[in-house]
């Protein structure tokens, strides 16, 4: 009974290893063009479900109060547009007297220049009852963003930059964000009481909907195993991605908690996943 009771605490820690398992036993389905149709479901599918979730689950008030919020939203775009990629170019710099290969370091540098993510960061916060409200605005605004700042930055720091296709992805970002967004709360003012009286799981619809994204984001990575890199640097930067994780949730965790910071324990938690997560939209 103990070890049953302990399986549903922790279903979604679970579920992450069994969505690993699934897509490397079988990557070919959730793979882009396979049966599961990932640059689909998930890219627009899973985003708005996502977004429409927290717009159910959240009250007007709190997203508003969220919206003027000037500090936190200064404080988490300009740790993740200016000193998460400005740091992790200081750091390549020791990195390339190293032997790990050139590419790996200038794929960090590349994830290092990316906006925030646009539903991880939402679905954790909320998963541990930080501010979904500031998170989901941040997650938005910070993508948008990411549109003109990621190619400039891109620019100062690798020398090189791709053109980005602004009207696509600003109508993908809308679409998927803005407009579930919005409908979620439109629909909340006519069903206010029964979600009051019901309280659905919002929370495991989110994580649900997470572990798709994980499940298919593995896919991928496991149907090229062929990819020409040696283990030594592969395994070496995966060990400084995890290090550089930690090392920036610390950071965050240690700067929002200051006493005179300003901020409550539910905005620790909002800048402690938008401000260190990265998002793949540009790349």
């Amino acid at each position: 009974m103990r070890l049953l009771e302990r399986m549903r605490k922790e279903w979604f820690m679970i579920g992450i290893v069994l969505a690993i398992a699934g897509a490397k036993l079988e990557p070919s389905i959730g793979v882009n063009g396979g049966p599961l149709k990932p640059e689909i479901t998930v890219s627009y599918i899973a985003v708005a479900t996502i977004f429409f979730n927290s717009g159910l689950s959240l009250k007007t008030e709190e997203l508003t109060s969220a919206l003027v919020h000037i500090k936190l939203h200064l404080f988490i775009q300009i740790f993740t547009l200016a000193f998460f990629p400005a740091t992790i170019w200081l750091f390549l710099q020791l990195l390339s007297i190293t032997p790990i290969n050139e590419w790996l370091l200038k794929g960090l540098q590349t994830v290092g220049c990316m906006p925030p993510p646009v539903s991880s960061a939402v679905i954790l916060t909320k998963a541990v009852g930080g501010n979904e409200a500031a998170a989901i605005f941040n997650s938005a605004f910070g993508s948008f963003l990411g549109i003109v700042v990621t190619p400039l930055l891109l620019l100062l720091f690798l020398g090189s930059s791709s053109s980005v296709p602004f009207t696509s992805i600003f109508s993908q970002l809308f679409m998927t964000v803005v407009v579930p967004l919005i409908i979620g709360q439109i629909v909340r003012r006519y069903i206010k009481d029964w979600l009051e009286r019901k309280k659905p799981p919002f929370g495991a619809v989110s994580s649900c909907v997470l572990l798709t994204i994980i499940y298919t984001t593995f896919c991928d990575t496991f149907s090229n195993p062929n990819i020409d890199l040696d283990k030594f640097s592969l395994l070496l930067v995966l060990f400084i991605i995890f290090s550089i994780q930690l090392s920036f949730m610390l950071l965050t965790f240690l700067f929002s908690t200051r006493n005179n910071s300003g901020f409550t324990p539910a905005d620790t938690v909002a800048i402690i996943f938008c401000s260190t997560h990265k998002s793949l939209t540009l790349a």
